[in-house]
């Protein structure tokens, strides 16, 4: 199993950050890899991800969600993954994301994928996506200016 961490600095306050960001179905706003994420009943999500030119889909369970801090979840079907986004306060109007991802690939490609570093690079440009989402004054959730 592979552990993925990343960091980014999103110029807006922490409860727009983890507000967004716990929106799973909005996920493949900013996610590359993210097809659709549909919501279900009791903190259960169903993923349908593409890595590498290969689909998966699993369900995940949402364990935590302490709101404008952290939101982890695991999967409880189909590939292992779990992870967690964190939402540190830098002051008023910035935010620390961490995301960590704890990936295990199946298959020859997701395994090419993860050993070339592939998978921290996509976590690595998801997150700057999310900046970039988060910080367009056009987005209803964007920089207030």
């Amino acid at each position: 199993m592979s552990n993925i961490v990343e960091s980014i600095t999103v110029n807006v306050p922490a409860s727009d950050a983890y507000g967004q960001w716990s929106k799973f179905d909005e996920l493949p706003k900013f996610m590359s890899g993210v097809s659709r994420v549909d919501l279900g009943p009791n903190g259960l999500t169903h993923w349908v991800i593409d890595i590498g030119g290969v689909t998966r889909e699993f369900d995940a369970k949402v364990l935590t969600a302490e709101t404008d801090r952290r939101v982890a979840w695991t999967s409880v079907e189909g590939p292992r993954h779990s992870g967690s986004v964190e939402f540190a306060p830098i002051n008023e109007s910035s935010t620390r994301v961490t995301a960590q991802l704890d990936v295990d690939p199946e298959g020859f490609v997701e395994s090419a994928a993860d050993k070339l570093g592939v998978l921290n690079l996509r976590l690595k440009k998801d997150l700057a996506s999310f900046k970039n989402y988060m910080e367009d004054p056009a987005n209803p959730h964007g920089e207030r200016h």
